[in-house]
């Protein structure tokens, strides 16, 4: 390479962002002790994080007697509210899934990592820890001094109150994951009075010490190291993702505030080297080497970065939420502009449409009719026709209920026997019954005469559900 091809790459920002060998990566031999600062990306990562005061809060909400939400697995069921979705309607849980899956792909394919530095649950529970260990132990260089100390009383004490609040989140967190499978008032009852099942008490073990290990112990290193979707995240962003960056045009030459610059050195840039952005950074990461694994999009250095431009009177923005296209100066597409993202959003808005249809159109009853097959109908010794039927009838409120049946179409002078009387459908399941159509000989016209199935709800006709289906007969 020649001095001049060399220069060009030298001063090319596609050259900066790249991986870099001198990144400075964590590899656990040391705790990272981030500095806490006021900002604006600061004051929403709290907002964003203090959603997760409803993994908390909401398995305590009652509806009509019940907890309000309820993943019922013992009993195969999911309640929400006066909804409940049994295992019949499970591909609406996939469309779920889909959808989040699909919005997950799509902000970060314009955004990068948003849902890491705001709303994902390590990150979460890894600041509420880190935040109590700032108010126990002090600042990052009081508890740099704390670790580096020999053991002392003032040592053990401020150590065992930190963990032990940590392991009182964990235990309350392990609590709140269980509450959303069974009630919550009765899970507290046999936890209290120690009588949790097995599994109850594996699942309550395990999610303490996970949580205790996994955001007290390993921080970072869980999303360095262990989160997978911290090694997929590159295939999902471009030069035109928008991600926290460093402006290195402006920036560079780096030095200290005032310092002289050597003669020949060329102005200098201004970036004063002042370190804040990697010690606001929760993964150690100096943003200033190019995007890295350990970013995890939070913002927090564009908050210490502004905070010290303001200070030096010069413009904010030196770390600043840009594609690396548009710190090159090439032409920055819009959102709608990138093909990628308009196959996840039409891929979102197709999922939206089949749970809210699903949604729309459960009821609280579904009726499936089976004809019989071998043989498909029976000659009676009075020349009629008669047809066997299993019906399957899935009762999905929480009461149970009698329901009559008729059926429209069919033959002239049919007649349906073993409903002659309400059925029994059960609560929150399946309930099979085995119904006969008996009609004259004489009156059949065809093989395949079209036949709908009705039942509806003695105590309320609004609870109703219909199925078509045939009725079989000889050729006439």
């Amino acid at each position: 390479m020649n001095e001049e091809s060399e220069q060009k790459e030298t001063g090319s920002i596609t050259g900066i962002y790249r991986e870099f060998e001198h990144w400075n990566v964590n590899k656990g031999d040391k705790t990272i002790h981030a500095k806490r600062m006021p900002g604006f990306f600061r004051t929403i990562k709290n907002y964003t994080q203090s959603l997760w005061l409803l993994f908390f809060l909401v398995p305590y909400l009652r509806w009509n007697g019940k907890q309000a939400i309820l993943f019922d697995i013992e009993h195969r069921q999911f309640h929400f509210f006066n909804l409940t979705v049994l295992p019949q309607d499970i591909w609406m849980l996939s469309l779920l899934l889909l959808l989040l899956a699909m919005t997950l792909f799509a902000v970060t394919s314009v955004a990068s990592r948003v849902w890491c530095g705001y709303f994902c649950f390590q990150t979460a529970w890894t600041d509420w820890f880190v935040w109590i260990e700032d108010k126990i132990e002090g600042n990052p260089p009081a508890r740099r001094r704390l670790d580096a100390a020999p053991w002392g009383m003032e040592k053990i004490g401020k150590k065992a109150v930190k963990h032990f609040i940590w392991m009182a989140i964990s235990l309350l967190t392990g609590i709140s994951f269980s509450i959303w499978f069974v009630d919550a008032y009765d899970y507290w009852g046999k936890l209290l009075q120690l009588q949790l099942p097995l599994v109850g008490w594996v699942t309550l073990i395990a999610f303490f010490l996970g949580t205790y290990i996994l955001a007290g112990l390993l921080r970072e290193q869980v999303c360095m190291w262990m989160c997978p979707y911290a090694r997929i995240q590159g295939v999902m962003t471009d030069s035109q993702t928008i991600l926290p960056a460093y402006d290195y045009r402006r920036g560079e030459p780096r030095g200290k505030l005032h310092r002289k610059v050597d003669e020949g050195g060329g102005a200098q840039g201004d970036c004063i080297d002042c370190f804040q952005c990697v010690q606001v950074c929760p993964t150690g990461v100096d943003i200033r080497d190019g995007q890295q694994l350990g970013c995890i999009t939070c913002g927090l250095c564009l908050d210490a970065c502004d905070s010290i431009m303001d200070k030096v009177g010069k413009p904010r923005g030196l770390i600043r939420y840009a594609s690396l296209d548009e710190l090159e100066g090439k032409p920055v597409k819009k959102m709608y502009q990138h093909p990628r993202t308009l196959v996840y959003i039409g891929i979102i808005l197709l999922a939206l449409g089949g749970i809210i249809y699903g949604l729309t159109h459960l009821g609280s009853v579904t009726l499936k009719v089976i004809p019989e097959r071998q043989p498909l109908f029976v000659r009676l010794s009075d020349g009629s026709i008669r047809n066997k039927y299993e019906f399957k009838v899935v009762n999905k409120t929480d009461k149970d209920f009698y329901v009559a049946v008729t059926a429209e179409g069919g033959v002239k002078d049919q007649v349906i026997i073993g409903a002659e009387k309400p059925l029994l459908a059960r609560h929150s399941r399946g309930t099979s019954f085995t119904v006969f159509v008996k009609a004259p000989g004489e009156n059949i016209r065809q093989e395949v005469t079209p036949i709908e199935f009705r039942i509806q709800s003695t105590d309320d006709p609004l609870v109703a559900a219909e199925y078509k289906t045939r009725f079989n007969g000889p050729k006439p």
